[in-house]
């Protein structure tokens, strides 16, 4: 029923909350448990506060219309409700998974590492004029870019039907390799490729910034220093601004922080807009979203589904004109067609059930996507000017290594403590789990393990007062200039992997044996997290289960041919148990002793034990102490 006024009955009889009514009640509730309103914020690795709470306050800039400039919304009027390219990844010369690919839902083919004399009879049953190709060849981009123009110029398809992208990037090599930017091989490329009208040259990469453990607003600012130093270069060749920019396709990481990844997908459309603007032509941003190869685990990697279809969600509400699903089996090697196909087949339910492409700009209107997109916008507009005032890509590389290399530290220090947690790994990991066997990948540029130590990087810079900068002013080198060390390819998981792998190597599985106090009510909540995060490395932990006397937890101790014990009980238990059990489980051999919970659960038991773990505590250290204490070699 309407009120004469026109407004609905039901809403009038409610007032309007305001903010600050909002935060007396949440700072009540957060009284009750001891918290602060802090502990609500979330901030990211680029310094962005995420509130708890977005209200009209905190609109950002008017992001346009989809289609126009600054196409934050979409680069097409229309979004993409005839859905986005659905492109597999293929890294070993398989004709047959091709086909069943094309037949089974994929729109595009990514062809990464092959040997460029193999394209002929990959493509052999592909229609060209209909399946786009994209290649990947690294180092190998000239040979490859040469070999599958002649794919294209053979086949029976008009010139300006043929789509996809030659793949030529030399500040990716660099980025991978350390070897010198061959812009020589670009100027090559772009001659044979000019009869094609609808092929694209270059990629953008945004990956190796991404997979060196850099953030958000590292990738977007790099990967735009990145695509300035090739618009630099074609226009020095003799093509205009619109026309070099028409050869780019830019390449992002899609994570499991859905916000964030669409926020990222938005701003990077907005700061390439920005970037053709002042060059004098503005210019929509093809977009390819990759689900992050950094956050695939070995372990566990069933739970990559999750990761990755969480990731293709975000690249879709956030606008990218293509997605690559990496199947959960990436990490392992190459994977196989039952891999190949839930990847395809996660594309194919979100864009054909769940209809995510039904709408244009979905996340458009949100006041917290809108802020987030603003933030980060912000915050990689600021990196970019930073190095093109380092003379821009590739002579800037050091300073970008060093600032990639200080946030994947902090990074590390998170995913050390679990404060970033990897479900299946650090938390709730399953050391009975089978595991899942693959032929191993061809190994590809950077990829090797971090190593953990800090690395000796510049201090941070300020960046740059003033407005906007230009493209064509600071020009940084379009020329091979000297070798530098690459940008290392990290997985998140990896130090946690690597225990898990020392621990399975081990002649006989490393083992802490749960001491656990009284009843099963008294130490489960303690004796579960206990497991859980020495599990994380590996170590099986044989625990006493219900106990009343000091003499029941040194009989089990004994009989679980345990080294190291770890007492788990309440704090009451502590103040009861933990120092007779402590002396006990020494008297019995216990060569290292823990105790779950913080030092001040046990201040007034006088239990003399040599490390307490916590939720927080430096995980992986106690994990690597751990394996010290048992021998276990890594």
């Amino acid at each position: 029923m309407m009120e004469p006024s026109g407004e609905l009955a039901l809403a009038a009889e409610f007032t309007s909350p305001d903010r600050e009514q909002w935060l007396d009640l949440v700072r009540g509730v957060l009284r009750k448990s001891g918290a602060d309103f802090g502990s609500l914020v979330t901030t990211t690795y680029d310094g962005i506060a995420v509130q708890p709470l977005y209200t009209a306050a905190d609109q950002a800039p008017d992001p346009g219309f989809p289609g126009l400039a600054p196409f934050t919304r979409g680069g097409r009027p229309q979004g993409a409700v005839e859905g986005w390219d659905v492109r597999q990844q293929h890294r070993a010369p398989d004709r047959e998974a091709v086909a069943a690919d094309l037949e089974n839902g994929v729109t595009s083919l990514w062809l990464k590492g092959l040997d460029p004399s193999t394209y002929d009879d990959v493509l052999a049953d592909v229609y060209l004029d209909l399946a786009p190709v994209v290649v990947d060849a690294g180092p190998d981009f000239l040979e490859a870019g040469r070999a599958v123009l002649r794919v294209w110029e053979e086949r029976p398809v008009l010139a300006d039907e043929v789509r996809g992208n030659v793949g030529a990037d030399p500040l990716g090599v660099r980025a991978r390799t350390g070897q010198p930017a061959d812009f020589a091989a670009v100027t090559d490329l772009l001659d044979r490729t000019r009869r094609f009208p609808g092929l694209r040259l270059l990629v953008v990469d945004g990956l190796p910034f991404h997979e060196a453990g850099g953030s958000d607003a590292q990738e977007l600012g790099a990967s735009l220093a990145a695509g300035v130093a090739y618009l630099r270069h074609l226009t020095e060749a003799g093509l205009d601004v619109a026309e070099a920019a028409r050869l780019l396709e830019f390449r992002y990481a899609a994570t499991a922080d859905q916000f964030l990844t669409i926020a990222k997908f938005r701003a990077a459309r907005r700061l390439w807009a920005r970037v053709t603007e002042v060059a004098g032509a503005p210019s929509p941003q093809l977009q390819h979203a990759v689900t992050s190869p950094a956050m695939m685990t070995r372990r566990d990697p069933w739970v990559n589904m999750l990761r990755t279809t969480v990731a293709c969600f975000g690249a879709g509400l956030g606008g990218a004109d293509a997605v690559t699903v990496l199947p959960f089996d990436h990490a392992i090697g190459l994977s196989d067609d039952f891999a190949r196909r839930i990847a395809r087949n996660t594309q194919s339910l979100l864009l054909e059930e769940s209809k995510l492409a039904g709408v244009i700009d979905p996340a458009g209107g949100s006041w917290y996507v809108e802020r987030l997109t603003d933030d980060l916008a912000r915050a990689a507009w600021a990196w970019f000017r930073e190095i093109e005032a380092a003379g821009g890509l590739p002579a800037a590389f050091d300073l970008v290594a060093d600032r990639i290399a200080a946030t994947w530290e902090r990074r590390r220090a998170n995913l050390a403590d679990r404060t970033d947690a990897l479900t299946g790994v650090s938390e709730f990991p399953n050391l009975a789990e089978q595991p899942v066997i693959r032929p191993p990948a061809p190994a590809e540029p950077g990829d090797r393990r971090a190593p953990r130590e800090s690395p000796a990087g510049r201090a941070p810079q300020e960046s740059p007062p003033g407005g906007p900068l230009d493209p064509s002013s600071q020009r940084g080198p379009t020329i091979p200039g000297p070798e530098h060390r690459p940008l290392p390819r990290i997985r998140y998981a990896q130090d946690f992997e690597a225990l898990r792998d020392a621990a399975d190597a081990s002649p006989e599985r490393p083992k802490v044996f749960l001491a656990t106090l009284g009843p099963v009510a008294a130490h489960t909540a303690r004796a579960t997290f206990a497991a859980n995060l020495f599990q994380a490395g590996g170590i099986d932990t044989p625990s006493a289960g219900p106990t009343e006397t000091v003499r029941d937890v040194v009989a089990r101790f004994r009989e679980s041919g345990a080294r190291v014990a770890c007492l788990c009980g309440s704090d009451a238990g502590y103040a009861e148990l933990a120092a007779p059990v402590a002396r006990a489980l020494r008297e019995a051999g216990a060569e290292r002793i823990l105790l779950a919970g913080k030092a001040s659960a046990s201040s007034d038991a006088g239990a003399e034990v040599d490390e307490h773990v916590f939720t927080g505590c430096p995980a992986l250290d106690v994990l690597e102490r751990t394996f010290e204490s048992l021998g276990v070699q890594r």
